[in-house]
Parts: structure tokens; C-alpha cells; sequence
């Protein structure tokens, strides 16, 4: 436990899995049957972590979803996928490291499967620039997305990122662009599109991948508009007031899915993804099987159609609070 990276609500577990772990050390060196004690220490310890879980503020989603141990778009093409090859570049000459991409297998489907690409550690993260895909990756992936619409592949995208990347270069290589012509050229697709919050959904960087016939969620993950810092920063120019920015802003799975912006809101295990992330892969690839089922058996026509009402409907609830008057015809 002493390695594992803990948020700061996991804490009051750390002196459980501490007496766990000495229980099963006195096992191993003597005789002594220690089983019911063990049996419920662990029983609490499970209950504590479901309880503390379960009554998490959209601040403390935000550390779920930002967990340095939380599952990867790599990490699950590997847990459910029988094959993978990734696929390079944009045919512009960059090969953006912070979002990956390329073709796999799930069962007997063929499918193109994208999504940012954080790092473990602080090496790692530099590499992959913290998950923050600058031009070349949306151009990369929009290479990619036509290539499966080519070949009549399903498209799986996986969103984690803080945001797109923002330095000077990104934005004299057209970053807004980038993610514009992603949004329009993602709607056209005649493909099945599925794509999944698997960690934190941030701003055009999210949506650059983002527009999908079906959008599922991770519990703990969040979608946003922009980072609760920025928005503090923005709204009261101080960026400690995040937590009641994340508070307004709507940001977490279930108060998306009341909104009717999230088509399904997956359950983590007990303690978040970053505890039993097999059990998350599992329960990912179940949700993705049943989304392209049901879309692989609509027509193209119907298929972007049902598309373009989705994102049409959206907003609706500031729409009908408008008086009639000030409609435009």
C-alpha cells in the first residue's frame, strides 16, 4: 500500500489495509487460522471504500479522473482487444505522442480505435505532453476516422485529456482549425462512432474526438467545458474556488446523463477504476459490444441522422425557457 499512489480521502483506509496485510504476514509465518478476522477486516474495508465512493464532490471526481493509476486508452485496447496494430502520423509530418491510434479486434469485429494517452509518471507524461494532443494528433486521427469510414470500420475513440494543447506553436499551426474540421468531418462519417469519458473530459480537446452516435462515461470521470481551475480563474480570478466551479459547472457523469449529453454512465468497482481495473475492461467492453449491436443494425441514412439529432438536441432546456417572441423563425 505504501506504493500506491492515495488521493486524499483514501486515507482513512490506509490503516485497514495496513492490519489486512499484517493478518495475512502472520498467517504465512505460523499456524494460527486468522481466517475470520481477516474475512472481516477485508468485508469493512470493502464497505468504507464503497461508502467513501459513493459520496464523492464533483472536486473529488476530478482526482478520480485524474489518477496517475487509472486505466489508459492503452491500457483497455489491451485489456479487450485479440489484436492491435497502431498506426503513425498525420501525413504532415507529425506523429503527435499525446493521442494514439490504429486497428484492432474485438470478438470477430474489426474496429479503428483512438483516444489521448496520459503517462504513469513524469517522464512518461512529457512524452505524451500530459495527454494534450496538439494539431497533428486531431489531423492524425481525422486521417485514421476516414480511413475506417473507407473500410466500413466501427470507430471506438477513448477521451482523456485536460484539454487540447495550448502553447503558441499549437495555435500557429491552427489548433481551433484542427478540432473544427474534426467536429464537422466526424458528423459525415457513415460509421458506427462510440466514444467513452474514460478519465477527464476536457474542453475542444475532448470533442475533438467527441462527436459519436453513442457517448458513455466512466462514474467517476467528468466532462467539462473547461477545467474547473480555468473556470475559477475565469469567473473570480482565483483558481482555488475550483471546487465550486466543478460544483456549477455540471461536470461529473450523472449530472450529464440528466441532461441527456451522456447515453450511459458506467459503474466503477469499488474504490474507482484505478483499483480493479480489469473489472473496469470488462465492464467497458460488455457496454461497448452492446452500443455497436444496436448501431451495426441501423442504415447509414438512419445512422447519421440519428447522429445530427443528437447534438441538435442539445441545449434544449435553455432553448424552451426562452420567450417565443425573441425565437428566431
Amino acid at each position: 500500500m505504501a506504493s500506491r499512489h492515495l488521493l486524499e480521502f483514501e486515507k482513512p483506509l490506509v490503516e485497514l489495509e495496513k492490519q489486512i496485510e499484517q493478518i495475512r504476514q502472520l498467517a504465512r509465518d505460523s499456524e494460527v487460522d486468522v481466517s475470520q478476522q481477516l474475512l472481516q477486516l477485508e468485508t469493512l474495508a470493502a464497505r468504507r471504500r464503497e461508502e467513501i465512493f459513493q459520496a464523492l464532490t464533483p472536486a473529488q471526481k476530478i482526482q478520480v479522473a485524474r489518477h496517475p493509476h487509472r486505466p489508459s486508452t492503452l491500457d483497455f485496447i489491451q485489456m479487450f482487444c485479440d489484436d492491435w496494430l497502431e498506426l503513425h502520423g498525420d501525413r504532415r509530418g507529425s506523429d503527435d505522442k499525446a493521442l494514439v491510434g490504429g486497428i484492432g479486434r474485438i470478438g470477430e469485429r474489426a474496429v479503428l480505435l483512438i483516444g489521448h494517452q496520459k503517462g504513469r509518471d513524469t517522464k512518461e507524461n512529457v512524452a505524451r505532453n500530459f495527454g494534450m494532443a496538439t494539431p497533428g494528433g486531431y489531423r492524425k486521427a481525422l486521417r485514421l476516422m476516414e480511413h475506417a469510414d473507407r473500410f466500413n470500420l466501427p470507430i471506438l475513440s477513448f477521451i482523456d485529456t485536460p484539454g487540447a494543447y495550448a502553447g503558441l506553436l499549437a495555435e500557429e499551426q491552427g489548433q481551433g482549425e484542427a478540432i473544427a474540421v474534426n467536429l464537422r468531418e466526424m458528423f459525415r462519417l457513415r460509421v458506427p462512432i462510440i466514444a467513452t469519458v474514460i478519465g477527464e473530459g476536457g474542453s475542444g480537446g475532448a470533442l475533438g474526438i467527441g462527436v459519436a452516435d453513442r457517448l458513455i462515461m466512466f462514474d467517476h470521470s467528468v466532462y467539462t467545458v473547461a477545467s474547473p481551475e480555468a473556470c475559477a480563474s475565469i469567473l473570480w480570478r482565483d483558481a482555488a474556488k475550483a471546487s465550486e466551479a466543478a460544483l456549477a459547472l455540471k461536470i461529473t457523469a450523472q449530472d450529464l446523463r440528466k441532461l441527456e449529453v451522456v447515453d450511459e454512465v458506467i459503474s466503477e468497482p469499488a474504490g474507482g477504476n484505478h483499483w480493479a481495473p480489469l473489472e473496469a475492461g470488462e465492464a467497458l467492453r460488455t457496454s461497448i459490444e452492446k452500443h455497436l449491436d444496436e448501431l451495426l443494425a441501423m442504415s447509414t441514412e438512419k445512422l447519421r441522422q440519428a447522429r445530427y439529432r443528437k447534438f441538435r438536441a442539445m441545449g434544449k432546456v435553455l432553448e424552451a425557457s426562452a420567450p417565443e417572441s425573441g425565437l428566431i423563425p
